[in-house]
């Protein structure tokens, strides 16, 4: 039992430890747009991101195209082409668009994906009425770098 105990101690401390790397969003530092440091420590997974631009939270693919993903129905037209995205932006820079692209490009339409403060007229889904309590951001830490070790794929060589 005492043993038991003590791993059970360690596994609780290793997933504090783990959650404790995690940069919350209003932590966020953007320079110039960009995000230098990773949101959580632990490299993307490109795989996961490109899951995450179809349907979904990302939902990318409702606004940029993506030859990659043209297996995917439906892309938009309102963003920019994503083809070519590493060639364009650095890491650093993806990571900021992703997070909060308002922080880079002033009055876009793009979704804040890492925001949890600063909303103005925050609703509550469909029905009409104010939000409550805390807001989640859109996206995890972890599903940012997802995203981002994705759009690092795109290059056009």
């Amino acid at each position: 039992m005492k043993r038991a105990l003590g791993v059970a101690a360690v596994l609780v401390a290793s997933v504090v430890s783990a959650q404790g790397s995690e940069i919350t969003p209003s932590d966020v530092v953007y320079e110039d747009g960009a995000v230098v440091q990773s949101l959580t420590g632990v490299a993307g997974n490109a795989e996961e991101g490109a899951k995450i631009m179809n349907k979904g939270a990302g939902n990318c693919i409702a606004c940029h195209e993506v030859t990659a993903l043209s297996h995917l129905p439906f892309h938009g037209e309102v963003g920019p082409m994503l083809d070519g995205a590493a060639d364009r932006w650095s890491e650093a820079e993806l990571r900021g668009i992703v997070a909060n692209a308002k922080m880079m490009f002033d009055g876009t339409v793009m979704p804040s994906f890492y925001k949890t403060d600063g909303f103005v007229r925050l609703g509550n889904a469909y029905t009409g009425k104010a939000h409550e309590g805390d807001v989640d951001p859109l996206l995890t830490a972890q599903q940012i770098e997802d995203v981002v070790a994705y759009l690092m794929t795109l290059t056009d060589e």
